[in-house]
């Protein structure tokens, strides 16, 4: 009887909201276009890019990593100075946005990771961005960059050990319970064969996200390697076919048709680099399919945690887009009620450019840019590291995901000690600078 009163809850909320909503009204249509923009965006810069290898990388952790190997080292029995420091290493090597994070971590928690282990990686791959903290420092001034890296650092560390004192009878319990998995079995290569394997899936990610340099006369390594980053994408994504051939036993004829493809279509949209990175997930998708062994279980893992994340990032991708717009434009809440909102170093400016950033999305690296304008419009230095430790880490499409991991409960207590540690670090950051 409760869940059909759900059911009919939610069937008149969204009868009243099409019956009410004012579409003649231009704030209301410029936010609902907003949206749609927002999410256009997200779909073409960031699912192909950034959510396809990070499904592939996840259903390869469910299938391909042990549970016994995940609990020695991420469990929450496992030494906690070893569990910590893997979990925050281990995310930020990745230098992902808060929503390519997601799959990774839903892998790694589902296969038996202590929660505040977990947590720490959840927060630490979006945040502890080494890139992105050095473009703090050259845009930003130096104290903010370090200010950043230090209370990144802290906050994964910090911020695991709490949800873990919190909830740690409640993880021991889930941990406990074996998930629906054979990784066990399947886990019969070296160690060193398995990090060459999942190296190779990283390395595809990473150099297929690089980003570009703000400077076009940039000459660092940085620069360098964006100039190349499809030839090294492309490096990497050759060894994992060479994985698939002498590992996995995949047979060659398949693997090399399947280059040749992706050649091809490479050279034939040589300035849409992005057509050929989709040919080679569908053509991986593919020979996994034509698989009996472990492989298509990798696909089958791959594909539900799309269908598990996929809908809730769109779903949130869009209520962020019609309530606060893209950057450089607006949704229903008016871009100037922010600006003059984080003024100054009062515990409200800070509380409010945290809890504004935790509810934003940014990409890799945009955070910077955004802060550089808000600054220039008045925006204290505390607010500004409060945004930049609470938002890169946080967003409302990364929230509605993390509850259906983790449930509501853990959720909103992650959410909260994220906003109130980057409110409080804010402040006396602001004080001091």
């Amino acid at each position: 009887m409760q869940r059909e009163l759900k059911i009919l809850s939610g069937f008149v909320a969204v009868f009243l909201l099409m019956y009410f909503v004012p579409l003649d009204s231009p704030k209301v249509q410029n936010a609902i276009y907003e949206s749609l923009k927002l999410t256009q965006w997200y779909a073409r810069e960031h699912v192909l890019l950034c959510l396809v290898p990070a499904f592939f990388i996840a259903g390869a952790i469910g299938v391909f990593i042990s549970q016994q190997a995940v609990m020695k080292y991420l469990g929450a029995s496992a030494n906690k100075i070893l569990a910590y420091a893997v979990a925050s290493v281990s995310g930020a090597i990745l230098a992902v946005c808060s929503c390519t994070i997601l799959p990774l971590f839903t892998g790694i928690y589902r296969m038996g990771a202590g929660l505040g282990p977990a947590i720490a990686f959840l927060y630490s791959g979006p945040a502890i961005n080494v890139l992105a903290i050095i473009l703090t420092a050259r845009i930003l001034g130096f104290k903010i960059g370090l200010a950043r890296a230090v209370g990144a650092i802290v906050f994964s560390v910090v911020i695991g050990i709490i949800m873990q004192m919190i909830f740690g009878n409640e993880q021991q319990k889930i941990s406990s319970n074996p998930q629906a998995t054979d990784a066990d079995e399947n886990s019969q290569r070296p160690l060193w064969q398995n990090a060459v394997y999942f190296a190779s899936m990283v390395g595809i990610l990473i150099f297929a996200n690089w980003a570009k340099p703000d400077n076009a006369a940039d000459s660092t390594v940085w620069a360098k390697i964006y100039i190349h980053k499809w030839q090294i994408t492309a490096g990497f994504a050759g060894l994992l076919g060479l994985i698939l051939i002498f590992w996995f036993g995949v047979k060659v004829w398949k693997v090399l048709l399947s280059a040749i493809v992706v050649a091809g279509v490479g050279l034939w949209f040589a300035n849409t680099p992005l057509a050929a990175f989709t040919i080679g997930a569908v053509c991986l998708s593919l020979i996994l399919a034509s698989e009996d062994s472990h492989l298509k279980e990798w696909l089958t893992s791959t594909w539900w945690f799309a269908k598990l994340i996929l809908p809730l990032l769109f779903v949130g991708v869009l209520i962020a887009g019609l309530l606060l717009g893209r950057v450089g434009h607006e949704g229903l809440i008016p871009s100037e009620w922010i600006a003059s909102s984080v003024g100054g170093n009062s515990l409200w400016a800070n509380l409010f450019a945290s809890v504004a950033g935790a509810f934003m999305y940014f990409a890799t690296l945009t955070e910077v840019p955004i802060l550089q304008g808000l600054i220039g419009a008045g925006m204290g230095k505390g607010p500004a590291l409060a945004l930049l430790l609470a938002g890169p880490a946080l967003s409302l499409p990364n929230m509605l995901v993390i509850r259906s991991v983790i449930g509501t409960k853990k959720t909103v207590c992650y959410v909260s000690l994220v906003v109130v540690m980057a409110t409080i670090s804010g402040m006396i950051f602001g004080y001091f600078a």
